[in-house]
């Protein structure tokens, strides 16, 4: 897997808008993020055209008119900020993190308890089913 150059946040939001139905145009991220964030238009087309030249978007021309599709998957993203930020906070140790997390919070659901549990136990028995 070629290294993913890394999303800001306010440029993770611009590709959950792309993401969801894509392509999409201008317009419409910039009506879903004004809405959201209370973005100007040009804020969203700075973001667009930054995300295009890192290589995350790609975009076809309709005249005036541009459609955003994305470049890389959600799932493959996810991976890569999941690696990245593993390695900055936790030295790529997963232990320390998900110790920290499970310690954090106050209450679990049992139901969300079962489905960490089954994530443990897939990953001991050779990988995720």
């Amino acid at each position: 897997m070629k290294k993913l150059p890394q999303i800001s946040s306010s440029e993770w939001k611009v590709m959950e808008v792309v993401w969801e139905n894509p392509p999409v145009t201008a317009q419409h991220v910039s009506d879903v993020l004004g809405e959201q964030e209370q973005w100007k238009p040009q804020t969203v087309k700075t973001l667009l055209a930054r995300l295009v030249k890192k290589g995350v978007l790609e975009y076809e021309s309709e005249g005036r008119r541009f459609h955003y599709l994305p470049a890389i998957g959600r799932e493959e993203a996810v991976a890569a900020e999941t690696g990245t930020f593993l390695e900055r906070v936790a030295r790529g140790s997963v232990a320390p993190l998900l110790s920290h997390l499970v310690q954090s919070r106050r209450q679990w659901s049992g139901e969300e308890i079962a489905e960490l549990r089954k994530l443990l136990d897939d990953a001991k028995n050779g990988g995720a089913k």
